[in-house]
């Protein structure tokens, strides 16, 4: 029974594998990329790493812990990181996709040009 538990995480992790690289090479800008790999980096990295540690926990009776913090890591750094990489590129005024309908950060980001200059002078 827990063969085919690891079995269909580890094929589930790899189907989201999948969807993310194809996020990559068919999503129309930097911002629908990083959503797109983003969401589905973690969440195969997590589907893997558990089938992993479900496979040395029950077929070799290991408790390794050093999965359990990869898991961690992954999931606090990977957003993190996104947002980093989301909020630079917006900022060195990355193009938006054509099919973009509204822009909701730029008039936050213009009232924040305002104000620096404001401050500068």
């Amino acid at each position: 029974m827990i063969e085919w538990v690891i079995s269909i995480l580890v094929v589930i992790g790899g189907i989201f594998s999948i969807i993310a690289a194809l996020g990559i090479l068919r999503l129309p800008d930097v911002y629908s990329r990083l959503h797109a790999t983003g969401k589905s980096s973690v969440t195969a990295s997590l589907l893997i790493l558990i089938a992993t540690f479900i496979y040395f926990q029950y077929e070799h009776g290991l408790f390794l812990g050093k999965i359990l913090l990869g898991i961690i890591l992954i999931v606090i750094t990977v957003p993190i990181a996104v947002f980093i990489i989301a909020r630079s590129s917006y900022r060195l005024n990355s193009p938006l996709s054509d099919k973009t309908i509204r822009d909701e950060l730029k008039p936050y980001y213009e009232e924040l040009k305002e104000r620096d200059k404001k401050e500068s002078t």
